[in-house]
């Protein structure tokens, strides 16, 4: 498939996904949804893929939703958003969860309204010095949608949460990582080749077991400490029947390097 809006590629393990409007600061209209869709449906399909890479291209991350794209001008019929959310957005965050390998999310630039939000969805994010992130939804009279009303309270606290979402004010990247909202700010020169390196580590690792630490840590917010406990137990008992814990204890019993094969 030829991509219009984004950029992908699949290169020694690691897929790459680059939002590719610029100009619009890689907001989202629905032609960018549907290749984000297919792109994210290819990683998951794809054995020998075992990490994935999110950016953008340009000097943002991602603006959110194209306000262009829709149609608010007076008289007109008002938009079902919810529908939106829906069809769009909702789907892209719970296949950025549940996709069964790490995904790593460089945030070059601002990323704004969702596009923090899918930013927050990722399991690391790294951060340009330069990038910002601002909950932009106050500004326009909505509500903060692509999951963060749900991911920003665990990120921050509900103090914080409510002050972001409801004052809109811009979070530098270094302030991010203070709160605990990123994993790390690092010099913009660095971000993408840190961020592929990262992807690309995490791309020779057991990816079965990582998927299986990243199911159980999503899992751990609605579930008791009882209820958890019985969830790693039934995932520990996954874990150990892979080929990769086999190779993982040979290796450190023979004193080398694992090589594990993601299964």
């Amino acid at each position: 498939m030829n991509f219009e809006h984004i950029l992908f590629h699949i290169d020694s393990g690691v897929a790459t996904l680059r939002l590719n409007r610029p100009k619009q600061l890689n907001s989202f209209n629905l032609k960018m949804h549907g290749e984000v869709r297919e792109a994210l449906k290819q990683v998951r399909q794809n054995a020998e893929v075992r990490a994935l890479l999110l950016t953008g291209e340009g000097r943002g991350f991602c603006a959110g939703q194209d306000l262009d794209d829709r149609n608010v001008a007076p008289g007109a019929e008002m938009p079902d958003l919810g529908e939106s959310i829906e069809r769009h957005y909702n789907p892209l965050i719970r296949q950025l969860r549940d996709l069964p390998m790490p995904v790593i999310c460089a945030v070059n630039g601002v990323a704004a309204g969702a596009g923090a939000n899918i930013a927050f969805a990722c399991d690391l994010v790294l951060a340009a010095r330069s990038a910002s992130f601002i909950q932009a939804f106050c500004k326009i009279g909505l509500v903060p949608d692509s999951g963060g009303t749900w991911t920003l309270p665990r990120l921050v606290g509900m103090a914080r949460a409510k002050a972001l979402t409801m004052l809109g004010e811009r979070i530098s990247a270094e302030q991010a990582e203070r709160w605990g909202m990123i994993w790390r700010c690092i010099d913009d020169e660095a971000l993408q080749d840190e961020a592929l390196e990262l992807a690309r580590h995490l791309a020779t690792q057991p990816t079965t077991g990582i998927a299986l630490i990243k199911r159980a840590l999503n899992a751990s917010a609605g579930n008791t400490f009882d209820q958890q406990l019985d969830l790693e137990r039934d995932l520990q008992r996954l874990a150990g029947r892979t080929e990769d814990y086999r190779e993982g204890v040979g290796a450190f019993k023979e004193k080398r390097t694992a090589t594990f094969k993601g299964c």
